[in-house]
């Protein structure tokens, strides 16, 4: 037997006023497309905000069913619409963020599986990382350079 060690390293942003001016906006984005997220179940508010290479911004909110798991995760509503709309386009840089309206989130939510494995695959397709910045309601922003650090294992088509 032997081991693996995998290390992976994030940016720590105390608040979005230390984040670079682009991505204050691009998480200001996050957080207003967060509040028009169509959450009734779970009642767990999620906004993604992605920048791609040819500058435009593409917003996705959850958006639940009574006919679980029919819904979609803000990220891959985003993601989806991105690769639909702008399929030569490539993805820069994703914000995160999410708000229950049970408490306060202030420790940083990163996406789901499904959202990492959906992320993957763009990510790797483009051939070049896709930044990744997550929070909660307030408090802390993480920033990951790629997906890789957040899915160190990637299940990807070469596994075929």
């Amino acid at each position: 037997m032997k081991n693996i060690t995998i290390t992976t390293q994030f940016s720590v942003f105390e608040s979005i006023q230390e984040l670079p001016d682009d991505i204050q906006d691009l998480m200001l984005q996050a957080i207003e497309i967060r509040k028009k997220a169509y959450a009734p179940y779970s009642k767990f508010r999620v906004g993604a905000a992605l920048l791609l290479d040819n500058g435009k911004i593409i917003l996705g909110s959850n958006q639940e069913n009574a006919a679980y798991p029919s819904g979609l995760c803000a990220e891959r509503v985003a993601i989806f619409h991105a690769g639909s709309n702008y399929p030569e386009a490539k993805i820069v840089t994703m914000a995160i963020t999410a708000a229950s309206d049970s408490n306060k989130t202030t420790a940083p939510i990163p996406p789901c599986g499904a959202c990492r494995q959906s992320i993957a695959e763009y990510e790797i397709n483009q051939e070049t990382p896709i930044e990744i910045y997550f929070m909660g309601e307030i408090g802390a922003i993480y920033k990951s350079e790629s997906l890789k650090n957040l899915l160190p294992f990637m299940f990807d088509k070469k596994f075929l």
